[in-house]
């Protein structure tokens, strides 16, 4: 065989490889309920088409950070969409958005948006699993406590819910953190404080009712919180995964826990026991 030959057939055999590899969009999004539009990352998966319809992650960034944080720190998230054959959306929540709605900023509504505006826009624009049987959101940090507020205020919008990293108690950062700017100062608006701090939103949960899944390192300064968070599930019967491993509160940690915990919702949407 000669080389022209050889070379003939490599060059066959390359064209019957197909490559497939996640598509990543740069989209703008509109919320009505802040009168603006905003940016969010969307990952779909190789093998993305019209004719099936795909799960969804929601991945929330942390404080001062963006929609842009996860693609560019960890663009390893691709290789999960496309592992597990699911979308992933990593919306805005302001640099320290909390993804609460505020009433201090009217134009700080970011648990209307993520919850409900971005999802419709989601579903409206991309072929998904249009269900809480096909949604699951988690984040980091700020983002981490968002994702577990928003999916105990939501469950008929997600069935499953994590953190990493999370700030599950928002009560020791009265002075941190820009939450006052979304809250209003601790010492004149306890309540609010109270009512929106996630770990005592656990009342809303039934047995069963979300799938939930967190994780913290032992070096982090939140950890303490994930630990009275994970005993909180405890005392009301609430099954969880909590799983601490040594790391603190760094990109490191996160790229290695957003690869757990793509596993575990990729079996909440395939419906593994």
């Amino acid at each position: 065989m000669n080389k022209k030959t050889i070379i003939a057939l490599i060059a066959f055999f390359i064209s019957f490889i197909k490559v497939d590899a996640a598509t990543v969009d740069t989209v703008l999004t509109h919320s009505n309920a802040m009168r603006q539009d905003i940016k969010a990352v969307v990952i779909r998966p190789a093998g993305y088409q019209a004719g099936k319809k795909f799960p969804v992650l929601y991945l929330l960034h942390g404080f001062s950070g963006n929609y842009s944080d996860w693609i560019l720190k960890v663009p390893a998230i691709t290789k999960l969409a496309d592992e597990y054959q699911m979308m992933i959306v990593c919306p805005d929540g302001n640099f320290a958005g909390w993804y609460f709605d505020s009433p201090m900023n009217k134009d700080w509504q970011y648990e209307t948006y993520v919850g409900t505006e971005l999802v419709n826009w989601v579903d409206k624009h991309y072929a998904t699993i249009a269900d809480r049987s096909g949604r699951a959101i988690t984040g980091l940090s700020m983002g981490g406590h968002g994702a577990m507020y928003i999916a105990f205020k939501h469950q008929d919008t997600f069935g499953a819910a994590g953190s990493m990293s999370g700030a599950l108690d928002i009560r020791p950062f009265s002075d941190a953190f820009g939450i006052e700017q979304v809250l209003g100062k601790y010492s004149q608006y306890p309540e609010r404080w109270e009512k929106n701090s996630v770990i005592n939103m656990i009342y809303l949960l039934k047995p069963n009712s979300l799938l939930i899944t967190f994780d913290c390192g032992y070096d982090d300064f939140l950890y303490p919180a994930n630990v009275a968070f994970h005993n909180e599930l405890l005392m009301r019967k609430i099954p969880h995964d909590f799983t601490v491993r040594p790391g603190a509160h760094t990109w490191e940690f996160w790229s290695n826990s957003v690869v757990y915990q793509a596993l575990f919702f990729s079996r909440y949407f395939n419906k593994i026991k």
